[in-house]
């Protein structure tokens, strides 16, 4: 029986399409660093080295510290004094790019409808982000972290997406079956690897990222109020 629903935020929870986002969001933080002294497009091929370093963790260490090696592999090691840096970023600029939303959406009222239901909620966002960049984006759909019980974050994550070991990962942390799961998300790739972890999946069509036209006919899928309009269907558990 199903009884927790795994939601991917950028393209889902939160209605933007993901490469108007990096272009956005990279020339606000490049705008912020380079007054330091670094170059944009050193900066940016350093972020970029970042996430794929974090793609690739094998598990040995959390992607924060798999982050910050790479980052600094590239800029060298005095780059570690960015990430208070990037943190305050994240803090107090980063709300700036929320002119990137399609939409005005406030998924308050969906969640805390599932949890009056009795449902477990897990913010499945790819954790390629600080915890405080996490929460300035659930800002900009009427969320916060506490809405969730449990969020991925680079600080308590040691896989990334599409990595199945990711989903089995949040598994094991909160304790719930793979079976008994839903993840809504808008990558084929990347949230319907949760099926390897057994992991029913939805796939949300209205920003969808799928650059190498990977068929979705298999899944269910649909808008997000369709999405929405399921999810409010579902029973109350434990009644």
């Amino acid at each position: 029986m199903l009884d927790t629903i795994l939601f991917d935020l950028d393209g889902t929870l939160a209605p933007f399409a993901q490469d108007e986002f990096i272009r956005v969001y990279f020339k606000a933080l490049v705008s912020r660093v380079t007054p330091m002294g670094y170059k944009p497009d050193d900066m940016i091929d350093a972020l970029w080295q970042g996430v794929s370093a974090m793609t690739g963790n094998d598990g040995s260490r959390t992607n924060r510290q798999i982050f910050w090696e790479s980052f600094t592999q590239k800029l060298g090691i005095q780059a570690l004094a960015l990430e208070n840096i990037l943190n305050d970023f994240y803090a107090r600029e980063f709300d700036s790019v929320r002119t990137v939303l399609r939409e005005t959406a406030d998924r308050g009222p969906l969640l805390r409808g599932l949890r009056e239901r009795g449902y477990g909620l897990v913010l499945a966002t790819n954790p390629i982000f600080p915890a405080v960049a996490v929460e300035t984006r659930l800002g900009w759909v009427g969320l916060r972290p506490e809405d969730f019980d449990y969020v991925t974050t680079y600080e308590n994550s040691r896989r990334s997406k599409p990595n199945p070991d990711y989903y089995r990962d949040i598994l094991s942390h909160i304790g719930r079956q793979g079976e008994n799961c839903l993840m809504a998300g808008n990558n084929p790739v990347d949230d319907a690897a949760a099926l390897q972890a057994g992991i029913s999946v939805y796939l949300v069509t209205d920003y969808m990222e799928n650059p190498d036209g990977v068929p979705i006919e298999d899944y269910p899928h649909g808008s997000f109020r369709d999405l929405a309009a399921r999810l409010e269907a579902l029973p109350a558990l434990g009644g």
